[in-house]
């Protein structure tokens, strides 16, 4: 089978699980990402993600419309913006426990509108991360880093 074939195999099964209801839990594919359909539309889903992040008092670093970055170059895509956001609470442990962790920190999510108009919200799987970098998923800040980005996701996709 070809790589990029194989690659996108789990990106068919996510997208499976995930067709079914927006209520389903999340759950990370194999490639460590969770994946989450939103009934919104990718600026809704957005604000609200931003709204939830402003209101546990985490900094938001960036938000990146790639749409409007690729409309400014006279180039089409569907709307797609892209948040980065954290605190030092988490990441600071980590990255001293591996300081390499800071190529995946601070944490992000994307939101974005695929060819069937549907709004997708995706973030990195605590749990990937830690076994990506070879540092422990019950540490207490994958713990928290979980739990936050699970309720600024729910948040952000609730009807």
């Amino acid at each position: 089978m070809c790589l990029r074939f194989r690659a996108l195999a789990p990106l068919a099964v996510a997208g499976l699980l995930f067709a079914a209801s927006v209520s389903a839990p999340a759950v990370a594919a194999d490639d460590g990402l969770v994946r989450l359909q939103s009934p919104h539309s990718v600026e809704e889903t957005i604000a609200r993600l931003q709204e939830a992040i402003a209101d546990k008092g985490i900094t938001l670093f960036a938000d990146i419309n790639h749409g409007a970055n690729a409309s400014a170059m006279d180039l089409t895509m569907p709307s797609t913006h892209l948040l980065i956001f954290g605190t030092p609470k988490i990441g600071a442990p980590l990255m001293s426990a591996n300081p390499a962790i800071g190529i995946d920190l601070p944490v992000k999510a994307v939101v974005w509108e695929d060819a069937d108009g549907q709004t997708w919200l995706a973030y990195n799987d605590p749990a990937y991360l830690a076994e990506r970098h070879g540092l422990d998923a019950d540490m207490k800040p994958f713990k928290g880093m979980a739990a936050a980005l699970e309720g600024f996701a729910a948040h952000a996709v609730k009807e």
